[in-house]
């Protein structure tokens, strides 16, 4: 089921389609609504999708083999989502994606996306852009976890995630920063003070 082309605008931040391209591109998505607890993948499906987040909130986490949570990423307004890896190898899901705010996402698959970038050069540029910009952040989020304080990887996560607090469990947050709740409550309370 195609989607209403004037969502395109906002997926693809104005990049100049043509009427046809639009109509093209408008018939390989498909509009989800998301209630808060839906799981949008589950660990261990092969991954065919990946998702444009309109509203809500999103996260990506794995879990370990003692059951412990870990918070890979959060998606709000503007942002892409899926298991990557999984999603380029059309393989096994290692993560799972859940709904914590109610949400609207757009869903294309990979197959579409090959097929939308032959025809599309415009979209494969953007494309291009938008995992150069995640490759850079991924990998300064790395950094910042092996090099800065709990304290500063907070500040950080409240720098890229503003005003997500509200939506977002604290131990979702503390898991994302590799700390625990109780850390995360004393550093709060410190940065009040």
């Amino acid at each position: 089921m195609s989607i209403d082309t004037s969502i395109l605008r906002e997926i693809f931040n104005d990049t100049p389609f043509t009427r046809e391209e639009s109509i093209l591109i408008a018939g390989k998505f498909e509009k989800i609504k998301l209630k808060k607890g839906d799981t949008l993948l589950h660990a261990d499906e092969v991954v065919y999708n990946q998702y444009y987040v309109s509203d809500g909130c999103l996260r990506t986490y794995f879990m370990d083999n003692s059951g412990k949570e870990h918070t890979l990423q959060f998606a709000i307004k503007d942002w892409w989502i899926s298991d990557y890896t999984a999603f380029f190898t059309a393989t096994k899901a290692v993560m799972t994606i859940e709904c914590i705010q109610e949400a609207t996402v757009y869903k294309v698959s990979r197959t579409s996306m090959e097929s939308l970038y032959e025809g599309t050069p415009s979209l494969e540029t953007f494309f291009r852009k938008k995992m150069e910009k995640a490759f850079s952040a991924f990998q300064k989020r790395i950094l910042f976890s092996l090099s800065l304080t709990a304290r500063e990887r907070y500040t950080s996560f409240i720098s890229t995630y503003p005003n997500i607090e509200q939506s977002v469990k604290n131990y979702h947050i503390a898991s994302y920063l590799g700390i625990t709740t109780e850390s995360l409550s004393r550093i709060r309370k410190e940065i009040t003070q």
